[in-house]
């Protein structure tokens, strides 16, 4: 059976991602609410820990993980390192005098321990007592109730979560209530629609782009960009001369550089490095975000038996999140920049064949398996070469993030 492990971010109060949470699925033939928690979470441990570097799913960050009753019981959280993981206790854990003292036990050797969608009962006290975080969710709680459960805790040397932040208006009434961790996907939607001018360093870049992007595309006008960017230059020349390309001489001109990587290549390199340099202010994981969807669109399309263009997925979901990155309307910065027809029409519509791969891929984002279990059957594509596709991307991600 194949593992599915995706992974949500987790942010402290400024915007900077804290760790991430592991979502776990089976295969598309079980929905995730049937298969047994135990094997749910084994499987995302040894998929993590074992099948793959659990520095690069992670990103160097802490992991929660769901740990049922019985795993508690067993201690099975103390097999991992416990500067890697937060156990995150299941809201359906009963407080037994057993399970307290096992938690206890955990606290004491150094674990960090979170309660999951917590809705207070005196019975909980006693877990109250021995936890470091406690997670409220936005949509399952009235925001008076979340007030009012604040204000009772306020005190007792716990840290609060909020969970399935969706907007940022959701976002700072949180930190207004006392939140220090928030977790959901307001990151991604613009702050402002509308109204707010791009500054001089977002124009520049956005005329870069479109330079780089264009049909008519000029090496030597690319060059000169590129040349009087001391930034982009140093990135560039970083990366050509990284370990991914394994070369024994080095290269030294900006030229030399365009002209190696060739057109596609050029194109790719100079739309992420100019996303990141307009996304200043912006949660880092919005930018590695963007990337990671890039490289998963583009392996989709490798994998679906629908013959659709690669370097095309690649554009789209690199350029997904733009509206985030520079809070303004999709439709109008697509205007400013020269993609296809067919990416415009996807942002812009959310509809059509690219759309999907685009919808697979964020879906996978964020767990939700049974909408990527009908867009896995509609595109044609393999469910067995899914997962690997998504490490791949994470782990291609990471490389582009420390040039």
């Amino acid at each position: 059976m194949n593992t599915y492990v995706a992974r949500q971010p987790i942010f402290g109060k400024d915007k900077e991602l804290f760790a991430y949470e592991l979502l776990f699925r089976g295969g598309t033939e079980n929905v995730f609410p049937d298969i047994d928690g135990n094997a749910a979470t084994s499987q995302v441990l040894t998929t993590s820990f074992l099948n793959f570097d659990i520095d690069t799913i992670s990103n160097n960050k802490l992991c929660f993980i769901n740990f049922t009753e019985e795993l508690l019981l067993n201690m099975v959280p103390t097999l991992f390192p416990r500067d890697r993981i937060v156990v995150e206790i299941l809201e359906d854990v009963k407080p037994t005098t057993e399970v307290v003292q096992a938690i206890k036990n955990m606290s004491e050797k150094g674990y960090k321990i979170a309660l999951d969608d917590f809705e207070y009962e005196p019975s909980l006290d006693c877990l109250v007592d021995v936890c470091h975080i406690i997670k409220m969710d936005f949509r399952l709680t009235p925001l008076d109730e979340i007030k009012e459960l604040i204000g009772m805790l306020r005190g007792k040397n716990i840290s609060f979560l909020a969970e399935k932040v969706e907007a940022y208006e959701e976002f700072q009434a949180a930190l207004d209530m006392g939140f220090i961790y928030f977790q959901g996907y307001f990151f991604s939607k613009p702050e402002v629609i509308g109204g707010k001018a791009l500054n001089s360093s977002s124009i520049s870049m956005l005329q870069l782009i479109d330079e780089v992007n264009s049909d008519d595309y000029d090496i030597a006008k690319v060059e000169h960009h590129i040349n009087v960017d001391i930034g982009i230059s140093y990135k560039l020349l970083r990366y050509i001369n990284s370990a991914t390309f394994s070369r024994e001489q080095k290269i030294t001109s900006i030229k030399h550089a365009i002209a190696y990587l060739g057109i596609n290549e050029t194109r790719r390199f100079i739309s992420l490095v100019a996303l990141a340099e307009v996304s200043s202010g912006k949660p880092h994981e919005l930018i590695f975000s963007s990337i990671t969807r890039a490289r998963f669109c583009e392996l989709l399309g490798g994998i679906s038996k629908f013959d659709v263009d690669h370097d095309e997925l690649f554009m789209l979901g690199l350029f997904s999140l733009i509206d985030a990155i520079l809070d303004a309307d999709m439709e109008t910065l697509l205007k400013k920049l020269p993609l296809s027809k067919a990416i415009k029409y996807a942002l812009t519509s959310e509809d059509g064949q690219l759309y999907q791969y685009l919808s697979l891929a964020s879906y996978y984002e964020i767990g939700d398996w049974k909408r990527c279990n009908k867009l896995i059957h509609d595109l044609e594509i393999d469910e067995n070469e899914l997962p690997a596709c998504y490490a791949n991307a994470i782990e291609w991600s990471n490389e582009y993030a420390t040039v």
